[in-house]
């Protein structure tokens, strides 16, 4: 294994995990609006769902991706009409102390299947891949890849989830909580423009 490169797919891991995309966006939203037990499902399927997606990708599956031209646009589709549905969501969450909030936190399965339309992790997956496969020789350089990224990926996800539990102490009012769900919404769909600007 090459240590160096180690410590540089370390470090790009932790700032593109811990960079606002997404689902950091989300798990903040979510953390305030249900709090941090019911989100938890939601953390473990961005969690585990983005390492096998890295780690599918290191084995494979991105070079057929990029090979099918097609897939980009459809997955640009794909990826603008479903954040913007989660946009409207989260800007239509109710006011926690108004009975709870409307609706639900995502489910384990729902944000691990998310991560497959999610821009910010194609980028993340395709670049860690294409960068740092050299770790290691085939295919344990994938599982290495993985593996830091899901390790790194769970203090990124309870981060972003404690902070928005914590805000809870702050945004309690009915008002503020909206104001804060519409924040949230208008982050989601400005994470969308790096995927249209040309590359």
């Amino acid at each position: 294994m090459h240590f160096e490169l180690f410590g540089a797919l370390c470090v790009f891991a932790a700032v593109t995990l811990f960079t606002p995309g997404p689902n950091n966006i989300m798990l903040m939203a979510s953390g305030l609006n249900f709090g941090f037990r019911r989100t938890l499902p939601h953390a473990a399927g961005v969690v585990l769902g983005f390492g096998f997606m890295v780690l599918l990708v290191g084995l494979g599956l991105g070079a057929v991706f990029t090979a099918l031209t097609w897939f980009e646009t459809v997955l640009k589709v794909v990826a603008t009409v479903y954040l913007l549905y989660l946009a409207w969501k989260i800007a239509n969450a109710g006011a926690v102390d108004a009975g709870g909030a409307k609706g639900a936190p995502m489910t384990f399965l729902q944000a691990s299947a998310f991560q497959w339309v999610n821009p910010k992790a194609w980028i993340m997956a395709i670049g860690a891949i294409s960068t740092y496969a050299t770790i290691a020789g085939f295919p344990f350089n994938s599982g290495l890849i993985a593996l830091v990224f899901t390790i790194l990926g769970t203090a990124s996800a309870f981060a972003w989830l404690a902070f928005g539990t914590g805000l809870r102490q702050i945004v309690s009012d009915p008002k503020s909580v909206r104001i804060f769900n519409y924040v949230m919404a208008l982050l989601l769909v400005l994470s969308l423009i790096p995927v249209f600007l040309p590359r």
